[in-house]
C-alpha cells in the first residue's frame, strides 16, 4: 500500500498534464500512487485518466473522487498545470513524519512562478473570509490547493472538500474546517512546485471566488463577523484595483 496518494484534477491542457506527470516520475521518493481525475477533457488529456467524468464536475467534486479512490496515509494534490521539483514528495513526507508541536494535518508547498518568483508559501484567511497567498513570511493557515498535502486521518475526521464550491476557495473552506478542529498547517519550503498556469481575472473566476467566500462566511462565521467582513472586502478590492 503506497504511503502517499497524489491526486491530479485534469481538464484539457494535455501538454501541461504530461509535464506534471513527467515531474512525478522523477521523484526521489517513490512510495506513492497517482490518481488522475479527468473532468471531461476533449484534447486528449483524458487518455491519462484513472477516473474519467463525462462532464466537468468542478475541482472540489473531482478531487473528492480521487481521494475516495486513494489509499495513502497522506493525500497530496497538485494542479495539472504545475510541475513538481524532484524532492517535492520526499520533503513533504519528511516534514509530516517528523515530530511537531501541536497537531499538523496540512502541509503547504512552496509554489513558484516560471520566472522563479514566489506565488505562494501557503495561504491565510483574510478578514472577509477570502483565501490569500502568503508571500511575506507569515505562518500559513492552510495550503494552496495548487500543491498541498493532507493527513488522511484528518480528512477522515473533518470530511473532504465541500462540493458546493465547484472551484476557488474550496481549499480555504477545508482549511478553516481543519483549523476549527484543532489542526495546524506547516510550510515546507523544500517542497517546490512550479505553477505554469496563467492566472485570470475574468468574471467567471470573480463570481465563483466571491460566491464561495460568502458560502464560507455563512457556514463558519457569526453575524458579527459577517458584518465586520464587509469593509474588509471593500479594502481588498481597492488593493486589487490599485495593484493593476
Amino acid at each position: 500500500m503506497p504511503k502517499v496518494s497524489v491526486i491530479i484534477v485534469s481538464w484539457n491542457r494535455k501538454e501541461m498534464l504530461q509535464r506534471c506527470l513527467y515531474s512525478l516520475t522523477k521523484q526521489t521518493y517513490q512510495d506513492f500512487e497517482i490518481i488522475v481525475v479527468d473532468n471531461g477533457s476533449t484534447d486528449g488529456a483524458e487518455c491519462y485518466a484513472t477516473i474519467r467524468n463525462a462532464t466537468n464536475l468542478g475541482f472540489a467534486k473531482a478531487a473528492n473522487q480521487g481521494i475516495a479512490a486513494s489509499v495513502g496515509e497522506y493525500v497530496a494534490l497538485i494542479n495539472n498545470d504545475a510541475a513538481a521539483n524532484r524532492f517535492w514528495i520526499e520533503e513533504l513526507v519528511k516534514s509530516a513524519d517528523r515530530p511537531h508541536d501541536g497537531q499538523p494535518g496540512m502541509y503547504a508547498s512552496k509554489v513558484i512562478r516560471p520566472d522563479g518568483s514566489l506565488e505562494s508559501a501557503g495561504c491565510y484567511v483574510y478578514h472577509d473570509g477570502n483565501g490569500m497567498c502568503i508571500r511575506d513570511g507569515r505562518r500559513p493557515d492552510f495550503p494552496s490547493g495548487c500543491a498541498a498535502m493532507y493527513r488522511r486521518s484528518m480528512l477522515d475526521r473533518i470530511g473532504l472538500f465541500d462540493e458546493r464550491y465547484w472551484m476557488y476557495n474550496e481549499d480555504t473552506e477545508l482549511g478553516v474546517r481543519a483549523r476549527l478542529a484543532g489542526y495546524s498547517c506547516l510550510y515546507v519550503p523544500g517542497a517546490i512546485v512550479t505553477h505554469y498556469g496563467v492566472s485570470t481575472n475574468n468574471l467567471r473566476k470573480l463570481y465563483h471566488n466571491e460566491r464561495n467566500r460568502v458560502l464560507l462566511l455563512m457556514k463558519h462565521y457569526d453575524l458579527g463577523q459577517l458584518i465586520w467582513s464587509v469593509p474588509w472586502t471593500v479594502v481588498r478590492f481597492a488593493r486589487m484595483l490599485w495593484a493593476r
